[in-house]
């Protein structure tokens, strides 16, 4: 197995994980609180690792820092939970399964990384595979849960494309330390104003906090920017549409929910655009590195 393809499979843990968060918030946390959880989820993570870390960014890398945790956290983690209650499940994923196609157009356009046609290709397919994995014929296209949702979707694939662009002296858990810490600090006055106080809390809704952040946050993102550092922006965003699927799985596992031919079909669909999105992207890769020897 290639050094790219053992980078990606360590970086699809994340999504994997990331997948989790739908069953655990629906079936554990209270409600409506989404910017408490997602605040939740990020600061006491960040905070752990901050402290374990002990090293501060250097004076001329707070700037980058507090954009890269605006992209990759603050922003991102509350539109993704606007777009979560404001539209069906199916139809925000659908809308973030654009990720990859965005950052090849930023690639195209900021770098003049012309995209191969493949890639192309199989970004395309993995939309229409989670069309048909996800998608309801009555699903209701609300207008601000489209905007969040694309929004959201935008900034964490600029965050992905600054994150591998961007350099810093900061190590890679320092550096999602940091990004976490700062990203939650930002979300902590939104669950303040906008969400109603925590009740109190039993030991299941503890323990799913607990793992919403030190899984799905704290270990999640060091593996996501693990990966950014080592692999292509496009084979990083390609692999977030495990997300969905996870869910999907766990779903049909945990919660006894139906999966239909249609879905059993745009499942496939979007596995199959995972990994052709992957071959072309080791494929580039590979092209660029024996051009340059």
């Amino acid at each position: 197995m290639s050094n790219t393809w053992f980078n990606a499979l360590i970086t699809a843990l994340a999504p994997l994980i990331w997948g989790s968060t739908y069953i655990v918030t629906t079936e554990l946390l209270p409600p409506d609180r989404p910017f408490t959880a997602a605040m939740l989820r990020v600061l006491p993570a960040g905070l752990l690792l901050v402290l374990f870390c002990r090293q501060l960014p250097a004076r001329n890398q707070w700037g980058r820092l507090l954009v890269l945790a605006a992209l990759n956290i603050g922003c991102f983690q509350a539109l993704l939970f606007v777009a979560a209650y404001r539209l069906p499940g199916g139809l925000a994923a659908v809308v973030g399964a654009i990720q990859p196609l965005l950052l090849m157009g930023l690639l195209w356009t900021v770098e003049g990384q012309r995209p191969a046609h493949l890639a192309i290709g199989a970004s395309l397919l993995g939309i229409i595979g989670m069309a048909a994995l996800l998608l309801s014929p009555d699903a209701s296209w609300d207008a601000l849960g489209i905007a969040a949702a694309f929004v959201g979707m935008a900034c964490m694939a600029l965050g992905t494309y600054l994150t591998r662009r961007w350099q810093t002296q900061l190590a890679l858990l320092p550096f999602t330390g940091w990004q976490l810490l700062l990203g939650g600090l930002m979300l902590l006055p939104v669950a303040l104003t906008l969400d109603p106080a925590l009740p109190a809390l039993s030991l299941s809704q503890g323990l799913a906090y607990a793992y919403l952040s030190l899984f799905g946050a704290m270990l999640a993102y060091v593996l996501w920017f693990r990966g950014i550092a080592r692999l292509s922006p496009v084979a990083v965003s390609s692999l977030s549409l495990l997300s969905p699927v996870i869910a999907v799985l766990m779903g049909w596992a945990l919660l006894n929910q139906r999966i239909t031919g249609m879905a059993l079909i745009g499942l496939l669909a979007v596995l199959g655009s995972i990994l052709l999105v992957q071959w072309a992207s080791t494929t580039a890769m590979s092209t660029t590195q024996r051009s340059t020897d």
